[in-house]
Order: C-alpha cells, then sequence, then structure tokens
C-alpha cells in the first residue's frame, strides 16, 4: 500500500520531470523537494505562528513565573516546592500557556510523504546511474553530505531564535543531533539523498526567515497581540 500509494508516485514524477530537463535527475530531485516544501510551507507557518503566540505567552508572564521560580529555588520543603509547582501549572493553565505542545500536525503530515520520496531515491536505477554537478547521484559523497548537515544545523539554530528562552534550552540537544542523524544516515547512501536534504534544509531555512519577517512585523505582533488579549 505504501509503495502504491507514496512511492510510485514520486518515482514516476521524479523520472517525468528529468525527462523534461535532459534526464538531469539532480534538478528534478531539486523541483520535487522544492514542490512538497511549498505544500507544506502553509502548515509551517500556522507552526511559526504557534511558537511566536507561545512566546508572547511566556513573555507576558514572566514577571509572575520568576518569582514563583525563586520561590522554589530557596526554599528546601519539599511538599512547599510541591505546591509551588502546582502554581506554576495554574498560572499557565489561567494564561492558556502549554510549552511542551506546540503542535504535531506539521510533522505527521510531512512524514509518509518524505518517507514516501526518500523510498523513491533509494530505489530508482535511472537517479543511481546519473550525475549531478560533481558528484554521482548513486554513489555517497562526503561533500555533500556534509553540506546536508551544516544546512540542517543553521536551520535549526535559525528557526531556534522563534522559541521561547526555556524551549530553546529544551531543544539544544535536538539542535546537535538532527544534522548529526542526518549525515550519519547519508554518509553510506546515494548521494541523491543529502541533495534532497540540503535542498529542503535551504528552503526551510528562508521559510523561517519569511515566517519571522510577516509574524514579527508591526501587523503581525498587533494580530498575536489580539490573540493573547
Amino acid at each position: 500500500m505504501f509503495q502504491t500509494l507514496l512511492v510510485n508516485p514520486f518515482l514516476q514524477a521524479i523520472h517525468g520531470i528529468a525527462v523534461l530537463f535532459n534526464d538531469n535527475y539532480g534538478i528534478s530531485i531539486i523541483i520535487i523537494t522544492l514542490i512538497i516544501r511549498l505544500v507544506l510551507m502553509p502548515f509551517m507557518l500556522k507552526q511559526y505562528k504557534n511558537q511566536q503566540l507561545l512566546k508572547s505567552k511566556m513573555e507576558s508572564i514572566k514577571p509572575e513565573m520568576d518569582k514563583i521560580q525563586e520561590k522554589i529555588k530557596n526554599t528546601k520543603d519539599k511538599e512547599e516546592q510541591q505546591k509551588l509547582q502546582q502554581e506554576v501549572f495554574a498560572l499557565y493553565r489561567q494564561h492558556g500557556v502549554n510549552p511542551f505542545n506546540m503542535g504535531c500536525l506539521p510533522l505527521l503530515i510531512q512524514m509518509p510523504i518524505l518517507m514516501g520520496l526518500y523510498y523513491a531515491i533509494r530505489g530508482s536505477h535511472e537517479i543511481a546511474t546519473h550525475s549531478f554537478l560533481w558528484f554521482s547521484l548513486g554513489q555517497p559523497n562526503l561533500g555533500i553530505t556534509l553540506i546536508a548537515g551544516i544546512v540542517y544545523y543553521i536551520q535549526f539554530k535559525v528557526t531556534q531564535q522563534s522559541m521561547p528562552v526555556a524551549q530553546q534550552n529544551q531543544m539544544k540537544i535536538m539542535g546537535l543531533l538532527s544534522p548529526i542523524m542526518i549525515v550519519i544516515f547519508s554518509i553510506n547512501s546515494p548521494a541523491a539523498l543529502p541533495l534532497y536534504w540540503a535542498v529542503g534544509g535551504t528552503f526551510l531555512v528562508f521559510q523561517s526567515l519569511v515566517s519571522r519577517k510577516i509574524y514579527n512585523s508591526d501587523r503581525g505582533m498587533k494580530n498575536l497581540g489580539n490573540e493573547i488579549g
């Protein structure tokens, strides 16, 4: 079912676009990746908006939160600490804040799509026998692998700036793991895969910058302020 519904359509699309560009499968992978990211972009923009809304709410309750955290820090009484923790949760509920829930919908939507493209790239004989730029699409290439890892690290750092401070600290390890895992998966894989990740990561960097421009503008912040109010 997965092969029929997702992998085969991507295979056909990659081959069809490659034909339009004189059997250039590198350009085909780039175009397909950009199309997918454009389709997912509205969901990602909504997620960014939710991040900014959470960030604004966290900033609005920061003075009260700091007072409670200071009390927690200064008391050694376990019962008193638990009571103060309850005050923290009550403050979250009062202002509609859930720092652990940024929305999983974008991830749930994109995972099957990206997995379908992943297996289409891995399973294509035509891709495996063609070259693009300085590398063979069907052979591992350290250069494009390192580029993919660096791009995803940059992407994380750009995205991290939109998160509340508390969440930034929680996500530091994930920011390092993501590019490291991409390098590990790519280092012995066909170079078509890190090409796909490098293009997708670059798009996400620009998407984050566009999101920041939209929602950090005066109008965007006013709209967020209305939602908080």
